[in-house]
């Protein structure tokens, strides 16, 4: 149970990664990934990495630089921009349905313009799901300079897109529905350089 903690992911650049262990049995249809980064980097950097053998970018949140996400599905991207960061903690959410092809992302707790991303793709079930770097291989190939320097806490992965109130549910750490991956029991392994620590503010 990591509540009130943080991973800190001290070098910069890294080679550092923690590996998440999530049960799926099935392709995905739907999804939601949520999580909070605290980082003052302004090169590129990879956040959820979600890769299958046939796809390393099968799910990824990555931050090209300050004001931007990009969210992947199947290896395509839509751009999300934000507020610059004000050396804050940034919380995300990005879902993702098949079915109409709509990519939502919540930026904060407010959601940003809906786009189109990947209709009719389904995201594969056997996944190596990486934190702090981004994969070119299944499980590996990653880059230094892609990598995460900073703290990240909150992360969630659920099988199904999630409504409003639990969007905004999440960026208040309140009660949520059960989840593939959940911070409150997550099954990790920390690889390199990444020390588990009390979350220092809100």
């Amino acid at each position: 149970d990591l509540y009130r903690k943080v991973f800190v992911f001290r070098k910069d650049p890294s080679d550092a990664y923690v590996l998440l262990r999530a049960k799926l049995d099935r392709p995905l249809q739907n999804f939601t990934v949520c999580l909070r980064s605290y980082t003052d980097l302004t090169r590129p950097h990879g956040l959820f990495s979600y890769a299958t053998k046939a796809q390393d970018n099968e799910i990824l949140l990555f931050k090209p630089k300050p004001g931007e996400y990009r969210f992947y599905v199947g290896g395509k991207f839509v751009i999300f921009r934000v507020p610059e960061g004000r050396g804050d903690w940034e919380h995300v959410c990005a879902s993702w349905e098949s079915a109409t092809g709509i990519a939502e992302f919540w930026f904060n707790g407010k959601p940003w313009p809906r786009k189109g991303l990947q209709r009719g793709y389904a995201v594969g079930a056997e996944a190596a799901i990486v934190l702090g770097q981004e994969q070119d291989t299944f499980g590996g190939g990653f880059d230094a300079y892609n990598s995460f320097s900073g703290e990240l806490a909150d992360v969630y992965l659920w099988d199904a897109g999630l409504s409003p109130d639990k969007m905004r549910a999440a960026y208040q750490s309140l009660r949520l529905p059960p989840a593939i991956l959940a911070w409150k029991s997550l099954s990790y392994e920390v690889k390199g350089d990444v020390v588990v620590k009390p979350r220092l503010r809100e």
